[in-house]
């Protein structure tokens, strides 16, 4: 037989039922809840205390930057991808003269083209005939004048772009028409050059509305790793033809100082577009 005796502060007593008899033993567990309980015992302390509020420490809230500086740190940002790109992919250049009219415009107190020339493409191969290409002037195209350094050349011909500087004056664009171990001659009684004995095919030729008829000039055998190369508006380009300087086959310029690839008219937009790469010695093929 048991009992249970609930009062105001909830306290059990438990008894265990008797076995035999005899009259009936208390068990050993008593609890009690409420009011009676007004602190843990150390005994139970460790699952019924509840775990301190954690504390957070307040960090100090960022001082935003002013503006200007954050301008000077995009305009930093924006200079050195400028310049690692022009270095090492492509590079904006302006057209400074007619001698590749009408292909690209260029002419003095006007909107002069802006062309973007790759670098990636001569990393594989070497320029080929029909291709526009940029290059730095050997000393007998630039009358001894030597190039800036790449930095100063560079934010000289970004200032250039828009109108704040004038070119470098030392990097030109002109067209392959042969390259080492060919000879060029002018002309056929057509008035075309030939290459190896053989007329060129170029569609890409200015005379100004008169006759298709060149300045001729002797035959010249290029140099190995150098190229023959002339303006499309042909009668008024100094090229190749005018900077034979001690010898007519030192107009060819070296390899070496192929800056890239003329590809694409970027400025003006009414003139976009890609440059021809026609192959004069192939009929474009």
């Amino acid at each position: 037989m048991s009992h249970r005796v609930n009062d105001d502060s909830s306290s059990t007593w438990e008894t265990t039922p008797p076995t035999g008899d005899g009259p009936a033993e208390p068990t050993s567990r008593f609890s009690t809840s409420g009011s009676r309980s007004s602190s843990p015992s150390p005994a139970t302390s460790s699952y019924e205390e509840e775990d301190p509020a954690p504390r957070f420490s307040k960090k100090k809230a960022k001082k935003k930057q002013p503006f200007w500086k954050e301008v000077l740190v995009i305009v930093g940002v924006a200079l050195v991808l400028t310049i690692t790109i022009q270095a090492f992919i492509a590079r904006v250049f302006v057209i400074p003269s007619a001698s590749m009219e009408t292909t690209l415009h260029g002419c003095t107190g006007c909107v002069n083209d802006k062309v973007l020339v790759e670098k990636i493409t001569y990393l594989f191969r070497d320029p080929q005939p029909g291709d526009v290409v940029v290059f730095r002037g050997p000393p007998n195209w630039t009358g001894g004048k030597e190039p800036p350094s790449f930095v100063v050349g560079t934010l000289q011909d970004m200032g250039s772009m828009v109108n704040l500087s004038e070119p470098s004056g030392t990097d030109f664009i002109k067209r392959v028409i042969a390259v080492g171990g060919q000879t060029v001659e002018c002309c056929d009684d057509q008035g075309r050059v030939l290459v190896d004995g053989k007329p060129l095919d170029e569609p890409y030729l200015n005379f100004g509305g008169g006759p298709r008829q060149q300045d001729s000039f002797e035959k010249v055998t290029v140099p190995a790793g150098k190229l023959w190369v002339m303006g499309d508006n042909r009668n008024n380009s100094s090229d190749s033809r005018k900077h034979g300087d001690p010898t007519p086959a030192d107009g060819a310029i070296p390899i070496d100082n192929v800056v890239g690839k003329a590809r694409v008219i970027v400025i003006p937009v009414s003139r976009w577009g890609s440059i021809s790469d026609y192959n004069p010695q192939t009929g474009g093929k």
